[in-house]
């Protein structure tokens, strides 16, 4: 239906691009990144449930003493 333009290229694709041809592993980079801060792996809920009820409460003022 519609025809993609291709001809205009930014300032900014070409930075880019130009950025990925001088260090080609920076895609790679940025997949290592992610993984980090994302991917994470599944929380084991029932190891969850046990460790919030060890838990031990704190009281609203810690520096108040119960006398």
């Amino acid at each position: 239906m519609f025809k993609k333009q291709t001809a205009y290229v930014s300032e900014f694709e070409n930075f880019l691009n130009d950025m990925k041809d001088k260090n080609p592993k920076i895609e790679e980079g940025q997949r290592a990144g992610r993984a980090i801060l994302w991917d994470k792996a599944p929380i084991d809920l029932d190891a969850r449930r046990r460790a919030d009820e060890s838990r031990v409460k704190q009281l609203p003022y810690v520096y108040q003493s119960k006398h």
